[in-house]
């Protein structure tokens, strides 16, 4: 690969050696060498750790294997609220009792929405913005359409994020709920949470924050911003594995009026007495559905733990630097190539990726792909770089956009 110009700055290998948080990459399973040269898709799906391997490994031999159905009795079925309560501790400033985890995002998203919408039947409309992640546009869509409700669409600048002021003229009488990425997923957008809750309750809606690009890596105090309703993946900076649960927050305040659309026994309030009817458990368990996947919260779990140990302030302080070294690289070697940055310059409102576009980026990445360089690809043109704070390497970073630059040379 062609060697990066150098310059006055500090070299990858000086930076790395400065890296307080340098020695936690050796928590982190990674290929053998030549199969991998630098891993930018931290933001789509984590590294598992080593220590994932063992306590699987364990889990099966011990809690299932041994344990078997009495494993219910014993942990189990407390487990999406013991879990849901670590994760709420520990990455989103939240109180025990209002967090679960169980479903996919998708199942999440639409079980809190429709709540949401079915309190207050004298609210019809669902706020959200047009560059939203699909799921979340497409649920909304499908709620709006079962419920005769309206979307009233919010058309920020990509780039620029949602801010509270995007919200003047949309939020009114009829708003039920408004939906918004904490983290834009194109961009990296790191919306004001607490400033845009704040505009929405005093129109008398409730806010529902998607959490997916930010816990993990962004310091979240729900409780405090008044935060009604959340919603989060745990494969990417919690480090789950592919398909690993979502979670669900919902606010205390909130629980004994919100009826969840999907009854399941798992929520009722006496699983195994076999009822006639569905009367919903008391709490956050009312939200919880269906058998929830225990093996698959194991190894979410390990990393919450690791990220307790280092603490999310230390985690955020690493992000910044690293996404204000992918801009200073991609200032120096991608720019005069005609890429464009679409990240927000200032790291306040920038999350833990970036992204840069150029017509050719579709292309570049497939070729990155085959050689062991993994950045993310979203179209029409954006190339994103996610960075893991936990087990990212400046090198790692400084070689990834060097390859970059290579490819799409090659192609011009």
């Amino acid at each position: 690969m062609t060697p990066v110009q150098q310059t006055q700055r500090p070299t990858p290998a000086e930076l790395d050696a400065a890296d307080p948080l340098a020695s936690q990459r050796d928590a982190f399973y990674s290929p053998e060498a030549g199969q991998l040269i630098s891993y930018l898709d931290g933001n789509s799906l984590g590294r598992p750790l080593k220590a994932t391997a063992a306590n699987l490994a364990s889990f099966v031999h011990d809690a299932w294997g041994s344990r078997l159905i009495r494993g219910w009795d014993e942990q189990w079925m407390d487990e999406p609220i013991v879990v849901g309560d670590r994760i709420g501790q520990v990455a989103l400033g939240a109180a025990a009792g209002q967090v679960t985890v169980g479903d996919s995002t998708s199942v999440m998203l639409y079980k809190l929405i429709r709540a949401a919408m079915d309190a207050q039947p004298s609210r019809d409309e669902i706020i959200i913005d047009r560059d939203n992640f699909p799921t979340d546009r497409f649920i909304i869509e499908g709620i709006a359409k079962e419920r005769g409700a309206s979307i009233k669409w919010i058309a920020a600048n990509p780039a620029s994020g949602v801010r509270a002021a995007d919200l003047d003229g949309l939020l009114g009488e009829r708003t039920a709920v408004v939906v918004l990425s904490h983290v834009a997923y194109r961009s990296g957008f790191l919306a004001d949470a607490e400033a845009i809750t704040s505009v929405v309750h005093k129109a008398g809606a409730l806010m529902l924050w998607d959490l997916c690009h930010s816990v993990g890596c962004v310091p979240l105090e729900l409780d405090a911003w008044g935060v009604d309703l959340a919603v989060g993946c745990t494969y990417k900076y919690l480090n789950g594995g592919p398909g690993s649960p979502a979670f669900a927050y919902i606010n205390a305040s909130h629980q004994d009026r919100l009826q969840q659309p999907i009854w399941g026994w798992m929520g009722a309030e006496n699983p195994f007495a076999m009822t006639d009817s569905y009367r919903p458990a008391q709490g956050v368990r009312r939200f919880i559905t269906g058998t929830p996947p225990i093996l698959a919260m194991q190894p979410l779990k390990d990393m919450v733990e690791l990220i307790a140990s280092v603490g999310l302030d230390a985690i955020r302080e690493k992000s910044i630097k690293l996404t204000e070294y992918a801009i200073t690289l991609s200032e120096e070697l991608l720019e005069p190539l005609g890429v464009q940055m679409v990240s927000p310059r200032d790291p306040a409102e920038r999350g833990s990726h970036i992204t840069v576009e150029h017509p050719l980026f579709a292309d570049v990445t497939a070729r990155l792909w085959e050689k062991g360089v993994i950045p993310d690809f979203r179209p029409p043109h954006g190339l994103r770089i996610g960075l893991s704070p936990l087990s990212t390497s400046y090198a790692e970073v400084e070689m990834g956009v060097a390859a970059i630059r290579e490819a799409l040379s090659e192609l011009l």
